[in-house]
């Protein structure tokens, strides 16, 4: 379990090579999937595979962490205890879960984590969990540091917040819209991404508020201005996003965080790393120069006006500049920021990107105006799109492809060590080394004499400190080297290399031997009572082990969940904070005449294509409801998960 005074920077890994790199870059842990269950079906990893991540991050006492947090079929249960067996037997830290038939199943002690899709915004419920076995706990994001710290100040369990990466608009765990009109379900990794989807927003007159915008897309989370404020709200674990992100984004990202969490931890020497090692960039971070649709740090700081990327989902890139004019096969542009051959540009036309590669940029000027430097181009695409023409000018130019920058990520882009101190001693007989790693692990070898007196006085000390400082194909470096003889004796180089080599293979087996393991956490006794009676489908209890697990914690009333097929009429498939009266200023407590009697404010609708969805608005709660119902070719076809549904998709 993640001590407490430990702060622990979490970066998410595709697959293995992205996650060694994470970890390079200054990862304390890593999250990835492994072949099944992983909420993520396109970014699964073999075991074999995993094992082989445990090898190289133990090596920087680094955490590997599996998801394991989809929901489980009936049909599942015993595939996934197997594989639990399989990820502790390949030394992973911890597993992170949704669902809790995992805590009722016969599995190795392995930590266990509660992932995102467990809904923790509430103060019992996250203390539940923690009495429960899970050492560590993933925050909604959607929490103020009010309640973060709240919650904090009441449980044991490492508290876990996403810092970085894209944003569900739904309450995760809570969204069954993909599933309603596809069958592909969220809560099993196969998100179908509705809210991507561009949407025309109507009033219960059936007025036009916003026409054809992505109503339901969130920018994308960025808690770089909060870190201190999440450490002093009692956030441990920070939880970059993304695992279907390409291995540039986790080094950028990963780096990025790594520098901003040095900073605060120099301010507080009363907090620690919780991996060893440290991190060289070579390169500068920027969180803006890989994908993104714009910054927010959503409600950290409380209800925020402008949280949605409403006008496209895809990645825009930074303003750079101006298109000023447009040729046939090219155009001529002003810009803040030099350019280059291989550059990715776009502009907006009618909401739509418009983007190209630069095969040629052409320097015509630059100049200084108003304390801002300014370069002109004359720009050949490498297709000239014909939307440009379309233009009116000037235009706003976007970079979001900066080639110089992205070629430096493409090569070794960091360098990841860890101090060792070295004490030498050296007599006629014999030569004895001895390292000590930054985590206080010793190891040591020696060397038999008898040897010969030097021929050349003075020079062999530093040839044998020289020997022990070279550490460049070996994750350590030398911070310190203490050496004392009794007199001048010469060492042959190839002996202190072989010694060298002994002590430092000694010292990693050492090392990742002491690599803190993680167990399960002890449930309390007498055992913790949920703190509700009743389940609705929104709890996602699908299999009947999950259904066990609350029973005995006290809950009475269980309905399964919305994947079992047992809903039939209309019900939230899509639970939001976010508020689209609030977003385009329509909120009851702007406009109090639009409450209904029951003090919400009346139901507005999304059209997108032949599709009418009704929004219906909690006030009390601060939420809007999607509502929906499952289509009936999906209600109709066999449950996911099941052995039935795996013949048919085989069938099929």
């Amino acid at each position: 379990m993640l001590p407490k005074h430990h702060l622990e920077l979490l970066s998410p890994a595709r697959d293995v090579a992205i996650a060694k790199e994470a970890i390079l870059h200054g990862a304390d842990a890593v999250y990835i999937g492994g072949p099944d269950f992983g909420a993520r079906h396109n970014a699964a990893n073999s075991v074999s595979d995993i094992q082989n991540l445990v090898e190289f991050a133990h090596v920087f006492h680094a955490r590997v962490f599996v998801t394991l947090n989809t929901i489980l079929h009936d049909d599942e249960l015993e595939p996934a205890r197997k594989l639990i067996h399989e990820f502790y037997d390949a030394g992973v830290d911890a597993l992170i879960v949704q669902d809790m038939g995992v805590l009722e199943m016969d599995i190795p002690p392995i930590e266990l984590h509660a992932s995102t899709q467990c809904d923790i915004r509430r103060l019992d419920k996250a203390m539940f969990l923690d009495q429960a076995g899970f050492s560590q706990i993933v925050l909604a994001r959607e929490l103020t540091l009010k309640q973060i710290k709240e919650i904090s100040n009441n449980v044991n369990a490492a508290i876990e917040f996403f810092i970085h990466g894209a944003l569900c608009v739904a309450f995760s765990g809570q969204c069954n819209i993909s599933h309603a009109h596809t069958g592909r379900s969220a809560n099993r990794g196969d998100c179908s991404q509705a809210c991507r989807l561009p949407y025309t927003l109507k009033d219960e007159e059936g007025r036009v508020v916003a026409f054809d915008k992505h109503l339901l897309s969130m920018k994308d989370n960025n808690q770089s201005d909060n870190l201190r404020a999440l450490v002093e709200a009692g956030v441990r674990s920070f939880k970059i996003e993304g695992r279907y992100k390409d291995m540039a984004y986790v080094k950028n990202i990963t780096a990025h965080y790594r520098q901003l969490l040095d900073d605060i931890l120099t301010e507080r020497p009363d907090l620690a790393r919780a991996s060893s090692g440290h991190t060289q960039h070579f390169f500068v971070p920027n969180p803006d120069k890989t994908f993104h649709r714009s910054s927010t740090d959503y409600f950290v700081n409380g209800r925020q006006q402008d949280i949605g990327a409403f006008d496209s989902p895809k990645f825009i890139g930074l303003p750079i500049g101006e298109i000023l004019s447009i040729g046939k096969q090219e155009l001529t542009v002003q810009t803040t920021s030099e350019l280059t051959n291989g550059d990715g540009l776009n502009t907006l036309y009618k909401r739509e990107i418009v983007g190209f590669r630069v095969n040629n940029a052409y320097p015509l000027c630059d100049f200084e105006q108003e304390s801002q430097y300014f370069w002109q181009y004359r720009i050949i695409p490498n297709e000239m799109p014909a939307a440009l023409a379309k233009l009116r000018l000037p235009h706003t130019l976007n970079r979001n492809l900066d080639h110089n920058w992205q070629q430096a990520l493409a090569k070794t882009s960091s360098e990841r060590r860890v101090s060792v101190c070295w004490q030498l001693e050296l007599n006629e007989q014999i030569l004895v080394a001895t390292a000590t790693s930054e985590e206080g692990i010793l190891a040591g070898a020696s060397l038999q004499g008898p040897f010969v007196p030097a021929r050349q006085s003075g020079d062999n000390a530093q040839h044998i400190q020289d020997a022990f400082s070279k550490l460049g194909n070996t994750p350590y470096y030398a911070e310190q080297i203490s050496f004392a003889a009794s007199g001048d004796w010469f060492v042959p180089g190839s002996q202190l290399k072989a010694l060298r080599r002994e002590v430092i293979e000694q010292l990693t087996a050492a090392r990742v031997a002491a690599h803190p393991k993680g167990s399960r956490k002890a449930i309390c006794e007498p055992a913790p009572v949920y703190p509700d009676k009743e389940l609705t489908f929104l709890a996602n209890v699908y299999n009947i082990l999950a259904r066990h697990f609350y029973k005995r914690h006290g809950v009475e009333l269980i309905a399964p969940a919305f994947e079992a097929h047992q809903e039939t009429s209309e019900v939230p498939v899509m639970i939001t904070k976010h508020c689209l009266r609030f977003s385009f200023n329509l909120c009851p407590k702007q406009i109090k005449h639009e409450l209904d009697l029951k003090g919400n404010a009346k139901p507005m609708q999304l059209l997108h294509n032949d599709e009418t969805i009704t929004l219906k608005f909690d006030c009390k709660s601060c939420e809007m409801h999607v509502m929906g119902t499952i289509k009936p070719h999906i209600f109709n076809r066999p449950q996911s998960g099941s052995l039935a549904s795996s013949m048919k998709s085989g069938k099929d």
